[in-house]
């Protein structure tokens, strides 16, 4: 069992990915950019709303200095009024204590977002002084920062961390932490994770027995 278990925020502990994206798509449709949501859901889902912007504006949007402050103020609006929790994830959380095991949240989302959306849920006291941001380090996802961070805070080694995550840019940061990952695949095409991890699931229900929890 691990020491230490690290969610992804969006897509895994709350179920934002949809609403974001299609906001982020519907935004760049009238920037002159008009993409379906698979596509927008293949290019941005696990990166940062700057890097999307950024990467829209090479593709041909008009992308204004301000449009990652302007894109939070729909997206957290949106949050606030719908975002639900991934269903599972509360009984996943408490098994978890039961075992006395910690766990923790390692996004590329601001923390902002992080507050609306799991204040909404009802899961903000669950994670109280153990989220993790790409605000609070020097490189965001791939890149592994948010997740040492996570395991320095909590004072447990990499090689006994679990990251779950929903995204091939998330899997990568794991990775590259030295961590085990397991990959949510109930959003995402399973072959986004070929070469990542071969733990994959669609189903939080099935996730304690993949952590190797004891029956209960």
């Amino acid at each position: 069992m691990p020491k230490l278990v690290i969610f992804d925020c969006d897509g895994v502990v709350v179920d934002s990915e949809p609403l974001t994206l299609q906001l982020i798509r519907d935004d760049l449709a009238a920037r002159g950019l008009p993409l379906d949501l698979t596509k927008t859901t293949d290019l941005f889902m696990g990166g940062t709303i700057a890097g999307a912007g950024a990467q829209a504006r090479e593709m041909g949007a008009d992308i204004p200095e301000d449009w990652v402050d302007l894109i939070y103020d729909k997206v957290f609006a949106a949050l606030a009024c719908k975002v639900e929790p991934i269903p599972g994830i509360g009984a996943v959380l408490d098994r978890l204590d039961r075992q006395g095991i910690a766990y923790a949240i390692g996004s590329n989302g601001p923390h902002r977002k992080m507050e609306i959306t799991l204040a909404r849920c009802g899961l903000a006291a669950r994670f109280a002084g153990r989220t993790y941001s790409r605000e609070d380090v020097a490189a965001p996802k791939p890149a592994p920062d948010v997740y040492l961070l996570a395991a320095s805070q909590a004072g447990v080694a990499p090689q006994d961390c679990v990251v779950i995550e929903d995204s091939a840019t998330g899997a990568q940061a794991a990775v590259a932490a030295g961590m085990a990952v397991f990959g949510f695949a109930r959003e995402t095409p399973r072959a986004k994770f070929e070469g990542l991890t071969e733990f994959l699931f669609d189903d939080m229900g099935q996730l304690p027995a993949l952590l190797g929890l004891p029956t209960e």
